[in-house]
């Protein structure tokens, strides 16, 4: 069954109804270790994703290290340049206004000068574009990451055992991109979270709260599904190395946003003794969550759980959310829309209008000019 679910990954076919997380895109020849299969029968891989600074790095203070991907340098404004960018866009400007007249043939048309088409260019027009596939490695093979291991030590390598293409219910058990980005400001701040309790909605596969435990002293990170937190939970194990220097801790737990209770069955898998209960309510000043808004249905109920657990909170508290603009185009308004981020916008102007006389929310954007952590892809859609 193993070797079948191999040899039907390494050329992917997604339904109409799959989501694939491009995270897992950014690096296509990237190897991905399939470790096991879940309980409902997808595929789990490890993979690592690369750190910009170690625990011992943390542990003394030192700054994160900013890292500058090409897309960066090309999205710099004008005042961001540097001399020698600038000076060679004034030289491109003075050959564009003064010699636009010898580019005109007689009749006064633009004379375009085309580069003659080598005998390679004429070849490749017969060839197909080769696909390129993740390559999958099974679990036992004792070489499967020995390059990797060698490049990183366990100090500035976060490793996640995630899926990479799943129905719509199932996109927490994906890595995404805002999670990244939650994580990246985590370590830019980590001053203001050091010894903090944390909860995190719709954790996932725990990466941010992962990071989050490097600083904080308890991380509460919850979502619903056994199956999706015990993954979790195998990530947390996966990285309390990471933790370990700060001492933090993190507990996985069910938190399901269209129930009004805590899960407090004891039989039931993740679920909430009555000590962590309180110990949430009377220590918790920070509320986070990345990338849960995809449906408009669970953005609603996300922001009444949110009502609901800070009105009973001891103490004020800051929640801070991340998550990527989707642009698509729809039929409907014959555009290209971003509707779930536009609900999400509408129902927190309601939440920062609210006035019952128990509760008032302040609203405030982010700068995303912070450093960059972990190696990935920061797109302006975040």
């Amino acid at each position: 069954m193993v070797d079948s679910a191999e040899k039907d990954m390494d050329n992917p076919t997604f339904r109409s109804d799959t989501v694939l997380s491009d995270v897992h895109l950014h690096c296509p020849s990237k190897r991905h270790l399939m470790v096991r299969l879940n309980a409902v029968g997808q595929p789990v891989f490890l993979s690592y994703f690369k750190l910009l600074w170690s625990t011992e790095d943390l542990a003394s203070g030192k700054h994160v290290r900013e890292i500058t991907t090409g897309r960066e340098h090309r999205g710099r404004s004008g005042d961001e340049l540097c001399d020698k960018d600038r000076s060679n866009i004034e030289k491109e400007g003075e050959l564009n206004s003064e010699g636009v007249e010898a580019l005109l043939d007689d009749d006064g048309d633009l004379e375009v000068v085309r580069r003659p088409r080598s005998a390679s260019d004429l070849q490749a027009d017969d060839l197909l574009r080769d696909i390129v596939c993740p390559v999958i490695l099974m679990k036992g093979r004792e070489d499967a990451f020995e390059d990797e291991e060698q490049e990183c030590t366990c100090s500035d390598v976060v490793k996640i055992e995630h899926t990479m293409a799943t129905p719509l219910e199932d996109v927490g058990k994906q890595v995404w991109r805002a999670a990244f980005l939650l994580a990246d400001y985590i370590l830019f701040k980590r001053d203001t979270f050091r010894r903090c309790s944390v909860l995190e909605l719709g954790g996932g596969t725990g990466i941010t709260s992962i990071i989050m435990g490097t600083v904080a002293k308890r991380v509460y990170c919850t979502d619903v599904g056994e199956d999706l937190l015990t993954m979790c939970e195998q990530n947390v194990a996966l990285n309390k190395h990471l933790m370990e220097p700060g001492g933090g801790e993190i507990k996985v737990k069910e938190l399901d946003w269209l129930k009004d209770e805590f899960c407090t069955d004891p039989e039931a898998p993740y679920s909430w003794s009555e000590e962590e209960i309180a110990d949430l309510l009377d220590h918790c000043s920070v509320i986070m969550a990345a990338d849960v808004f995809y449906d408009d249905d669970l953005t609603d109920a996300l922001f009444r759980t949110l009502y609901r657990i800070t009105h009973n909170l001891r103490n004020s508290c800051i929640v801070y959310l991340a998550l990527e603009k989707r642009l698509n185009f729809t039929l409907r308004h014959m555009d290209v829309t971003c509707e779930a981020y536009s609900h999400f916008r509408n129902t927190l102007n309601d939440l920062e209008n609210l006035q019952d006389g128990k509760m008032k929310y302040t609203v405030e954007p982010i700068k995303l000019d912070f450093c960059q952590s972990l190696v990935y892809e920061r797109i302006e859609q975040l």
